[in-house]
Formats: C-alpha cells, sequence, structure tokens
C-alpha cells in the first residue's frame, strides 16, 4: 500500500498546533512487545486528551486510517509499516481511583493491568487478580477483551469512556454495547479507549496476594520472555481445545522461519529475534495455520492484531 502524500500533507494542516506531538515516519517496532515492525507516516504523541479533537479533524479530512498504540503487547506490525496516523497513548497521565465501599475501580486507559490487579488486590477487593500476568493495559484490554486463569475483562467491566474520532467527541460506552467476546470486541479503530469501569468484590487482601503469587509463578514456568505478543492464536473452543495444544500435535513446537521461532516453551508463541522481522512473524503464523487445519480440522485466527500487512494476509 502506498502513502497518499496529499492526504499526508492536509492531516498535516489539521495537526499544525500540536507542534513537536507529530513527527512523521516514526518507528513502532521499538513500542511493541515483538520490538519489530517498520514505521507510521504519522506519529501523533498524546499527553492530554484535548489532542484527541485535532487528531479526529486531521483523520476526517485527509481520509488517512488511525491506529492507536499502548503498550503494544498485543500488536504486529508489518515492515512496510503503517500508512496512517498512529496515536500514542503511553505518555497519557495512567490514574486509578478505587471506591473501596462499593469495590467500583475506575482506570484510565494507560493503566497497567499488573499494576491495576496489585492495587486492587492490595484494597482488599477480588476479582482482577488475573491480570497481573497480562503485560498490557486497561485500554488494549477493554479492545480485546483480554483475560486468562478463567476470567477476563468481560466479567468486571461496567462501562467505558471512549473518544469517538469519527464523531469528535466522547463517548459512554455500556459493558453490553461493547460486543465482547472471547478475546474480541466491537470497538471500532477510531474509538479510542480513555477510561474503563470496573464492578469488582470484597475480598481478603492475603488470599488475593496469594492468588497473585501463583499466577505469577506459574507464568514464569510455562511462558516464555523475550520479543513476543503472548498467544498468538485464539483457542477455537474455550476451555476445551486450545491452540497451543494443536500446535503441539502437529509437531510444530521449535519450528523456525527465518526470524521467527515458535517457543520450546509454550507452542502458542512464536518469538522474534533480535532486529527480526515482522513479515517473518506473519509468514510463520500463516504455515503453523495451514498446517494445524491440515492436521486436526481446526482453523485458527490471530488473537494479535495484525497492522499494515496486505487485506488478503490478515486472519
Amino acid at each position: 500500500m502506498s502513502v497518499d502524500v496529499d492526504a499526508v500533507e492536509l492531516a498535516l494542516t489539521r495537526l499544525v498546533d500540536l507542534g513537536d506531538a507529530v513527527r512523521r515516519d516514526v518507528a513502532l517496532g521499538p513500542m511493541t512487545t515483538y520490538r519489530v515492525g517498520g514505521a507510521a507516516t504519522l506519529f501523533v504523541r498524546v499527553t492530554d486528551r484535548g489532542q484527541l479533537t485535532a487528531v479526529a479533524e486531521a483523520a476526517s479530512a485527509s481520509g488517512l486510517p488511525v491506529l492507536v498504540v499502548g503498550r503494544g503487547s498485543n500488536l504486529l506490525v508489518a515492515d512496510a509499516g503503517f500508512h496512517g496516523i498512529a496515536i500514542g497513548l503511553a505518555d497519557l497521565e495512567a490514574t486509578v481511583d478505587i471506591d473501596a465501599a462499593t469495590a467500583r475501580v475506575t482506570a484510565s486507559a494507560g493503566v497497567a493491568l499488573p499494576v491495576l490487579a496489585r492495587k486492587t488486590a492490595a484494597a482488599g477487593l477480588s476479582g482482577f487478580e488475573w491480570a497481573v500476568g497480562v503485560p498490557g493495559s486497561i485500554g488494549g484490554a477493554v479492545r480485546m477483551n483480554a483475560g486468562g486463569h478463567g476470567s477476563d475483562m468481560a466479567a468486571s467491566l461496567v462501562e467505558v469512556t471512549v473518544f469517538d474520532l469519527a464523531a469528535g467527541a466522547e463517548r459512554t460506552l455500556q459493558a453490553t454495547e461493547l460486543g465482547l467476546a472471547f478475546r474480541s470486541s466491537a470497538l471500532a479503530p477510531e474509538h479510542v479507549v480513555l477510561d474503563a469501569v470496573l464492578q469488582l468484590q470484597h475480598g481478603d487482601a492475603d488470599a488475593s496476594a496469594r492468588l497473585i503469587g501463583e499466577i505469577v509463578a506459574w507464568r514464569r514456568a510455562h511462558q516464555p520472555g523475550g520479543q513476543n505478543a503472548g498467544s498468538v492464536f485464539v483457542n477455537p473452543v474455550p476451555g476445551e481445545v486450545s491452540a497451543g495444544a494443536l500446535i503441539d500435535a502437529a509437531g510444530l513446537r521449535g519450528r523456525r522461519l527465518g526470524t521467527a521461532a515458535v517457543s520450546d516453551k509454550h507452542a502458542n508463541f512464536i518469538q522474534a529475534d533480535d532486529g527480526g522481522s515482522a513479515d517473518d512473524v506473519l509468514a510463520l503464523m500463516t504455515e503453523v495455520r495451514g498446517l494445524v487445519e491440515a492436521s486436526s480440522g481446526f482453523r485458527l485466527r490471530s488473537e494479535i492484531r495484525l497492522v499494515g500487512f496486505d487485506e488478503g494476509d490478515v486472519f
């Protein structure tokens, strides 16, 4: 996909008041846990919610696509990059408000899930311990209905505040409006999650601390570190058939293609080498998907967001 130069110049005219918060050709790979991939044509470093109005005007006037980048823990950007406007939220203030009396928690999009898990547990609230092992932020967790260890965002999410880039305004959406399903939601690319409200339960801080310790220990024992984005495929039958087991059964643990390899520790993780290629990661995902389908009949779909690749290559 080529860059529409006129569209880019038009977008820049609408972003001029944001000054050096706007840059061209910014590498996105270092902003992801894969640490591979190309650059965004335009990148806006958002430090204040008010800046999103200018981004909305730029996107509307230019027709350029928009990509929200938080912690990048569920994102693979093609080596060719993203030909649009990337919005970086990593520097937006992260806030947490815990109402211990009602067990209701409000967290801004940039709050790290492990941080929120520990804060709520220390406040004597239960129901969010599972999130301690997920290296993402609230915004991304809402978008993909992140989960693990028998729970997910849908279990406690009450409502979210989003900035709707298409409308140029904030909206509050109830959890029932989000189409939350296993590792997915109906949120559109133009919806920028700003805050989420969770309803937890009163619990025991010591019991929650023990559970958090057990989850962390399990993750360290069973999942690899390094350059990856966690599970790359959605379990085809949640709770019954896991993608990792299917990949294992197909004999693909440790399989390598170029600078990408199926993890020896967990078959549903694909690792990228230092200085590796995002295109190699996708090529290996595609190969694994085909071999699993041939051996089991299950057609896997990606759990990670695939950005900048040809539409026909995304699944």
